[in-house]
């Protein structure tokens, strides 16, 4: 009687199970009905994602730019820009770097395929090269060395062993040519893999459009 009573159990349970995942399935396959709308509402919710951080590289480029922004009048660097100028973007990778809205919006690309250290790495040897003091030069090539290129550095890049121990070695009398063959190899590696993704991305994309766009979205 026990093993009878078991197997009914048993039984019962199964088809309770079998009900509940038919539910599951029904419920699933009725959530997937309006999957343009999710496809809209997901796309909206990247390019503000991404206007978040575009936001937060244009308010924290570097002094120096900040000393020029006001000469050339401050708030002209913020503003959106015109599809003509986005479209230049797109002709070579240098077009899009030396653009203060461009370089923020690709930084806020890479950030979103969590690969930024590239372009930090970047910048900060733009900023190394332009240093003065031979004291500065000595300090600047340490913290990048510490940042980017040892083992297991807070934001190391991906370079050959061979180029870290050339570095390693540079920095201990710091040249403004020290991380050279690094940077190349980084300006490569962007130009290569994320340049064209950025440039096929929704939000690049959203800025070529020539379609007018509300007075209140102009400033972003």
């Amino acid at each position: 009687g026990r093993a009878r009573h078991g197997r009914v159990g048993m039984q019962s349970a199964l088809f309770l199970a079998v009900r509940h995942s038919g539910r599951m399935e029904r419920g699933s396959r009725r959530r997937s009905e309006p999957e343009e709308a999710d496809k809209g509402r997901m796309k909206r919710t990247i390019i503000k994602d991404w206007k978040t951080k575009l936001s937060y590289f244009l308010q924290n480029s570097s002094s120096s730019n900040k000393r020029k922004s006001k000469k050339a009048g401050k708030h002209r660097n913020y503003f959106r820009p015109s599809p003509e100028e986005a479209q230049l973007w797109s002709e070579a990778f240098d077009e899009l770097l030396a653009n203060k809205y461009g370089l923020a919006a690709f930084r806020a690309f890479l950030k979103s395929e969590f690969c930024e250290e590239n372009i930090e790495f970047w910048l900060a040897c733009e900023d190394f090269k332009k240093t003065k003091s031979p004291q500065k030069l000595t300090s600047k090539a340490k913290k990048i060395y510490n940042d980017f290129i040892e083992k297991e550095a807070p934001k190391e890049i991906n370079i050959d062993f061979q180029t870290k121990n050339l570095i390693a070695q540079n920095i201990q009398e710091a040249t403004h040519t020290c991380f050279s063959a690094a940077q190349k190899r980084v300006y490569s590696l962007m130009e290569n893999n994320s340049y064209p993704r950025f440039l096929e991305s929704e939000f690049y994309q959203e800025l070529c459009k020539k379609t007018p766009i509300s007075r209140a979205a102009q400033g972003t």
